[in-house]
């Protein structure tokens, strides 16, 4: 039966799911000391909880978009929903690290199932002069839901256990699977895509490579993992796949997994370097955020939540209308803006940290990092999908948010590394003093995602205003059906 769909009834339903799987991305780190404590196991154990995820979401992702154009995104995102909500249930009654691991391997596959249709669906259920709202939506949900999961975290494993980090995703899994079932239309792009099963191995292979050595150099103290192999042979095979993955899809003449001539366009590259910007900087900071408001103010869980409570708050608060303005200004200047006011916000902080600071001192600086996280991601993903072909939409997608998960993957190792590093040294500096030693490293530490903030700001000046074309009369559009 064909029936009218409404374009916000069904992001609605989309965004609800979207903010699952962002939530997980966040929420766990703050649980780390109740699970080791809990499942009798060692902190690099733990890590592995975390480590996981990241690896099963991004790894997958550029296959997953095009399944959304081979089977239909709906029927690509209720499969992941499921995937991900029936994960999440069995990462909460895991009664050993090991079973945990695995729980959430699965996790992270249902959550790449699902990524790369949200953004897919937006193309296809809002004109181009309406896309900036359907963005702002969007962008807010996904810094809020980036944002609060130390809050929620917090709140949950104090009052509930950490277990309940995971157990609250069940019953919004199961309404968003109705919501998903009711409110999306069955879109069929029809794209007959053949699939490039060398590029899928390439890129699944070497993206795995590049993200576990990166992402467990740490644990394996950047020396031997196995045998003979070392960590920097891994992350040296799996740059080399990559590059053979980039140098495959140039001459598969035939269907290629990425189509390289997305990046002909200009919006698109330059989103992409940004969404790895973004995605390194947000992953990244709060690891010394919460070992500073934690082991040197003494803050509990709930309290560190509390603490970036208004910045989670003021990014959603934000975000609507910045995806609004979006299509009113050259959007160029409003991502420009909401990197340098979060680089900012981290400076801020860095700034103010000492062992004796008064945590709510910094709410200052965390509201100028939530009014840079409000304006980034509507206007990036505005810009950066706006103008692409139609055709590419999934595959776009796919390429866009594996970016900034690969860029998230690269900040928690890249900043884990250095913050390790610096309390090394700090502790030798100050003999030993710990609040002093991690707020110095801490600070230090801070100035890494700053930079690469400032990066990204610089990435964005090649971003070109979106032609929009002029709304069609009243009573002439298209009814979508599903």
């Amino acid at each position: 039966m064909n029936r009218q769909a409404s374009p916000w009834a069904a992001l609605s339903a989309l965004c609800l799911g979207f903010f699952m799987i962002l939530l997980d991305t966040t929420i766990v780190s703050i649980a780390i000391p109740a699970m080791v404590r809990e499942l009798h196991t060692s902190l690099n154990s733990v890590v592995w909880v975390l480590s996981v995820y990241l690896l099963t979401y991004a790894v997958p992702m550029l296959f997953t978009s095009r399944l959304g154009d081979r089977f239909g995104p709906k029927r690509v995102y209720l499969a992941g929903l499921v995937v991900f909500t029936l994960a999440s249930l069995w990462c909460g009654l895991s009664g050993n690290v090991e079973m945990l691991i695995t729980a959430r391997a699965v996790q992270g596959l249902g959550a790449a199932l699902m990524t790369p249709q949200t953004l897919a669906f937006i193309t296809h259920l809002f004109k181009p002069a309406e896309r900036g709202p359907a963005m702002g939506m969007w962008g807010g949900v996904a810094g809020l839901a980036t944002i609060a999961g130390p809050l929620l975290g917090g709140v949950l494993v104090d009052g509930l256990g950490w277990e309940w980090i995971f157990f609250v995703n069940v019953p919004i899994g199961v309404i968003a699977i109705v919501a998903t079932m009711i409110l999306v239309p069955d879109w069929q792009p029809k794209h007959s895509h053949s699939f490039d099963i060398p590029g899928i191995v390439l890129s699944s292979v070497g993206l795995f490579c590049l993200v576990f050595g990166i992402q467990n150099g740490q644990q394996y103290n950047w020396g031997t993992v196995f045998g003979a192999v070392n960590i920097f042979e891994i992350i040296g095979a799996g740059v080399l796949l990559l590059a053979a993955f980039v140098v495959w899809q140039r001459f598969n003449r035939r269907e290629p997994l990425l189509p390289l001539r997305v990046f002909g366009n200009r919006n698109f590259s330059a989103g992409t370097v940004t969404a790895v910007a973004i995605g390194f900087a947000i992953t990244g900071m709060f690891v010394p955020l919460v070992v500073y408001v934690q082991d040197v103010l003494g803050l509990s869980p709930t309290k560190a939540g509390l603490l970036t409570a208004p910045m989670s708050l003021l990014s959603g608060i934000v975000a609507p209308f910045i995806g609004r303005l979006s299509d009113k200004v050259n959007a160029k200047y409003l991502v420009m803006f909401g990197f340098v006011a979060l680089a900012g916000g981290l400076a801020a902080i860095a700034a103010q940290a000492r062992a004796d600071t008064s945590p709510w001192a910094l709410i200052p600086a965390l509201l100028l990092c939530g009014l840079g996280t409000g304006s980034v991601f509507a206007p990036m993903s505005n810009v950066t999908m706006s103008s692409v072909e139609r055709t590419l939409a999934g595959a776009a997608s796919g390429i866009f948010n594996t970016a900034r998960q690969v860029g998230g993957v690269l900040g928690s190792a890249a900043i884990g590394v250095l913050l390790q590093a610096r309390i090394t040294t700090a502790m030798a500096a100050e003999r030993g003093n710990a609040p002093v030693a991690l707020t110095t490293a801490t600070r230090e530490t801070l100035i890494l995602p700053a930079a690469v903030l400032l990066l990204g700001a610089i990435a964005a000046t090649a971003m070109k205003r979106v032609a929009r074309p002029e709304p069609a009369p009243a009573g002439t559009e298209p009814a979508l059906r599903s």
